[in-house]
């Protein structure tokens, strides 16, 4: 049997709170999805503002990183044509996120869950999603 820690409804309260001052800093409403470790989505967050097809983008990029393990912006150069995940967006029904802002959240080693980010560019997205992270940890 194995033990896991996962991330709690405060933990994804701070994470939720970085982002939203990130993103208020770099002028971008963003949407935000926070999930545990199995990529089940713990809290979500849409900015005022935020676009609403980013919501389900947000959430998918939130679950790849955390199920997967993997940050969304190291699937997209792996899936181009020739690489060794080419294809793999289409995995999974599509849920497999390949854009930036999907970063997993790690402790002590350990993936306790994932931080998904949309609405801005994938490296702003990605910025908002390092930044949640960030202030986690100056918890």
């Amino acid at each position: 049997m194995r033990t896991t820690t996962n991330l709690d409804l405060n933990d994804a309260g701070r994470l939720l709170e970085g982002a939203r001052e990130r993103a208020a800093a770099i002028g971008v409403p963003m949407c935000v999805a926070i999930t545990d470790a199995a990529g089940d989505l713990v809290a979500f967050e849409r900015m005022d503002g935020g676009k609403i097809t980013s919501i389900t983008i947000a959430i998918d990029k939130a679950y790849t990183a955390a199920a997967a393990k993997k940050a969304t912006h190291e699937y997209g150069a792996a899936s181009q044509p020739g690489a060794p995940a080419y294809g793999i967006n289409s995995a999974i029904s599509g849920r497999l996120i390949v854009v930036g802002g999907g970063l997993p959240v790690i402790v002590a080693g350990e993936v306790v869950g994932g931080v998904g980010v949309s609405s801005g560019t994938p490296d702003q997205d990605r910025d908002v999603a390092q930044a949640a992270i960030d202030h986690l940890n100056r918890a």
